[in-house]
């Protein structure tokens, strides 16, 4: 299976979520997971004011209760948060009660309706029970892959740019792990689509 791009079977499976923006203009969806992360979610901001770009951050709830002076400062510069779980839990391998239960302490820190589940792994009963508290679900339909540490940037940067079209939800990591490919791919990105006319919007 290509993980950079999900197949169609498996955005039906996953109905309720949000794989992409379906419009017609030249729009980009940049989001961020894992942060924020002192130094590295500090620079993405800075990377994404160079060109006039909004971007959405899935965050850790206890990552957010250690640096809320960052969290503080994604939200200052216009983007848009969303919640990652407080644990960065693994729907698949967790109890109902204790993944949703994690979500609310995270949302005692992420003040968004928008949440994205780690690894993408979810059970249809913690998407239901999210969808009754009101929840707002996104996926991706290009993941860059930055954290894989045997990636070179030139692959995650040829992944990013050969699967992405318009109202693409992109997924990059504001991580130490992801930091090396990401320093190298997210300015090039940046860069590309901005020369071809695209904006860099935050989900809502």
């Amino acid at each position: 299976m290509n993980i950079h791009q999900p197949p169609n079977w498996l955005r039906k499976i996953y109905f309720s979520f949000h794989w992409k923006i379906n419009n017609q203009a030249k729009e980009l969806y940049l989001t961020f997971d894992d942060g924020p992360t002192p130094e590295v979610t500090e620079w993405v901001l800075n990377e994404l004011a160079t060109y006039g770009a909004k971007a959405t951050f899935f965050c850790i709830g206890r990552n957010v209760e250690r640096h809320p002076a960052i969290y503080k400062n994604i939200l200052e510069q216009g983007h848009a948060v969303g919640n990652h779980t407080y644990s960065h839990l693994n729907g698949w391998h967790t109890w109902n009660n204790e993944y949703i239960d994690d979500i609310r302490l995270a949302s005692d820190f992420i003040k968004s309706k928008l949440f994205r589940p780690p690894y993408g792994r979810i059970r249809q009963k913690q998407i239901r029970s999210l969808k009754k508290a009101g929840y707002k679900l996104f996926m991706w339909d290009v993941l860059s892959e930055d954290y894989n540490q045997t990636l070179s940037p030139e692959q995650s940067l040829n992944y990013v740019l050969q699967y992405t079209e318009k109202g693409s939800i992109i997924v990059f990591h504001d991580s130490v792990k992801a930091s090396k490919n990401l320093y190298a791919v997210l300015p090039q990105v940046l860069k590309h689509f901005t020369e071809q006319g695209f904006t860099f919007k935050k989900l809502k």
